[in-house]
C-alpha cells in the first residue's frame, strides 16, 4: 500500500502560485509514477501532470502546460505542483495519484493510490 498526503492548497487572487505537495509512505514505487489531477464541481476528473518517479520525466495537460511544474523529492519521498499565473479556472479539489507502472499515463484508471485532496480556489 502506498499512502499520499496533500498539502498546500488554499485561496489564491488570479495571477497568483501556490505549490502543493503530496508526501509518500509505505511501499516503494521507485518504477513508477506520481501524478496530479483536478476535480472541479460537476466535472470530470482531469489529469493535469505526471512525473516519472526514478528520471524525473514529466508529463503535462496542454490546458496548464507553461504555468504548472511537477517534481519530486526522492530523498523526501514527495512531489510537488508548483502553479504559477493562476486563473479562476483552475479552482479544483487536487488529487496526487502513484501509478506503479512504468508507463507516464494521464488516465486516471492507471492510478493504483490516491491522496485525499486539497482545495484550490484561485478568486478573480
Amino acid at each position: 500500500q502506498v499512502q499520499l498526503v496533500e498539502s498546500g492548497g488554499g485561496l489564491v487572487q488570479a495571477g497568483g502560485s501556490l505549490r502543493l505537495s503530496c508526501a509518500a509512505s509505505g511501499r516503494t514505487f521507485s518504477s513508477g509514477n506520481m501524478g496530479w489531477f483536478r476535480q472541479a464541481p460537476g466535472k470530470e476528473r482531469e489529469f493535469v501532470a505526471a512525473i516519472r518517479w526514478s528520471t524525473g520525466t514529466t508529463y503535462y495537460a496542454n490546458s496548464i502546460k507553461g504555468r504548472f511544474a511537477i517534481s519530486r523529492d526522492n530523498a523526501k519521498n514527495t512531489g510537488y505542483l508548483h502553479m504559477n499565473s493562476l486563473k479562476p479556472e483552475d479552482t479544483a479539489v487536487y488529487y496526487c495519484a502513484v501509478d506503479l507502472d512504468w508507463i507516464l499515463a494521464r488516465n486516471k484508471d492507471e492510478y493504483d493510490y490516491w491522496g485525499q485532496g486539497t482545495q484550490v480556489t484561485v478568486s478573480s
